[in-house]
């Protein structure tokens, strides 16, 4: 028998209800589910509509469901169709006719949200977690790299020498706009819609506002149709998550480019790194192309839960059943990305030699632009000529450093003996001492400003705890 099959007469074919079933995916809610059926039950008892009786036989129950569950001594029913109506069941089983009083002036409508917000509130907080731990390493190395010199790149070509520390306080800067995402989605998700019923609610009287606190919601949900049918929070969560994902997936490409010996910035961790079944002489970016290669199944699931929104009438549909699983495996994916990430990261052996070199060549040539419009040339005039400059290095197989002052002075008046100090990339950084540059002091006070944003990451309140 079915909890809903007072107005049926005929069983449900196995094949639909194979297909309608969910318990095979959403029985990662049981511990949700068995919270917010707890503190319902006390919201319950506490408006006179159990005794208080039949509150703590409702509670012990569910309490030693949960501890079969966690034992793995529960035998779960698909005919049952979902983990709600399981726990029900095995209520009902254990304690009789007080199990079947719990739901009263409850819908699974609005039992699933709260279960999905609850599961979404403390994934976020995980999330959030493991971002924070790769924001520690980028900062870590970026304080071992303060003085490597390295070229930056604009077109994946070389274009201005920066640091390592400044190139990786670019990932940080990133991730702290991630942080910010996921606290957002957090106070989306921090809605509790108990007491919203199927969709308008219940003529009971009960205490909307007492279960929300009891479970640490901020809020009860404002509007029934809405409190059902809103998946807004998934999708902020999937939707950071895919912001997350491609700054990862950037990182990761840096990584790959950077272990080829035609870059031979890194070597690659042998604890992150696999070979080839045919070549021995290989050792393969395996892990940072997985990271690169995972962003695009979280990219869409957030499409397909887009897809299955945008048509929905309210206010439940049972097409948001769909939700759950692209939710599910997008905290798996996020979650075990940033991890593996942090621990590549942290695990990289930068060449600091090789790096410098590759700093060099042409990557002052704005720099002698610069001097020239210091001495009153027009940018555009200055740009032409050490263009000009450019192409006869290349011409004669030579670098700017090369130069005489006399062969400057072939391109333009305006050189002067000082010209020849333009050339080291270390006094480049020192004149770049504009806020967010990568002049070594303002590097310092960046590394300053992200450990201060890491502790405020660290204070947020969903870290408090429920």
């Amino acid at each position: 028998m079915k909890l809903w099959d007072g107005r049926f007469r005929e069983n449900l074919e196995a094949g639909a209800e194979t297909f309608g079933a969910s318990i095979d995916f959403d029985q990662r809610l049981w511990r949700q589910d068995i919270r917010g059926s707890i503190a319902h039950a006390r919201m319950l008892a506490a408006c006179g509509l159990i005794s208080r009786e039949e509150m703590e036989q409702i509670v012990a129950g569910l309490e030693s469901i949960a501890a079969d569950l966690e034992a793995g001594q529960v035998e779960l029913r698909r005919e049952a169709e979902d983990i709600h109506m399981n726990i029900e069941e095995l209520l009902t089983a254990r304690i009789g006719e007080a199990g079947a009083k719990l739901h009263t002036a409850r819908s699974r409508n609005d039992q699933v949200v709260l279960d999905l917000r609850l599961y979404a509130k403390a994934e976020l907080a995980q999330v959030a977690a493991v971002l924070c731990k790769l924001q520690e390493v980028l900062l870590e190395q970026a304080k071992n790299h303060l003085d490597t010199l390295m070229p930056g790149y604009t077109h994946l070509q070389r274009a201005q020498p920066v640091t390592l520390a400044h190139h990786l306080l670019a990932y940080f800067a990133m991730l702290q706009r991630d942080f910010g995402r996921l606290s957002h989605a957090y106070d989306a998700a921090d809605v509790c819609p108990l007491g919203a019923g199927a969709l308008a609610a219940t003529t009971l009287p009960i205490n909307r506002e007492m279960v929300a606190r009891e479970l640490c919601f901020s809020r009860v949900a404002e509007n029934s149709l809405d409190a059902v049918s809103d998946r807004d929070f998934v999708l902020e969560f999937t939707g950071a998550a895919c912001l997350i994902m491609m700054h990862l997936s950037r990182l990761a490409e840096e990584i790959i480019l950077w272990a080829t010996e035609e870059f031979g910035f890194v070597e690659l961790p042998d604890a992150y790194s696999t070979g080839s079944s045919m070549m021995p002489q290989k050792k393969n970016p395996d892990v940072a192309e997985l990271i690169r290669g995972k962003t695009g199944r979280v990219y869409g699931h957030h499409l397909a839960l887009l897809t299955v929104l945008k048509g929905l009438p309210l206010a439940y549909n049972k097409d948001l059943q769909e939700d759950k699983e692209a939710l599910f495996d997008t905290v798996d994916t996020v979650k075990a990305c940033l991890e593996v990430c942090a621990g590549l990261l942290q695990a990289l052996r930068f060449r600091r030699e090789v790096m410098a070199e590759a700093a060099g060549g042409f990557t002052l040539a704005t720099d002698l632009a610069e001097y020239l419009v210091r001495r009153g040339l027009p940018f555009r005039q200055a740009h032409r000529v050490v263009g000009r400059l450019v192409g006869y290095c290349l011409e004669q197989g030579r670098a700017l450093a090369d130069l005489t002052l006399d062969e400057y002075r072939r391109f333009s008046p305006e050189f002067g003996p000082d010209v020849l100090a333009v050339g080291d990339p270390r006094r480049s950084l020192e004149r770049r001492d504009l806020p967010g540059g990568p002049a070594p002091e303002q590097v310092r006070l960046a590394c300053a400003r992200a450990r201060e944003q890491l502790a405020g990451n660290r204070s947020h309140p969903m870290f408090a705890g429920e």
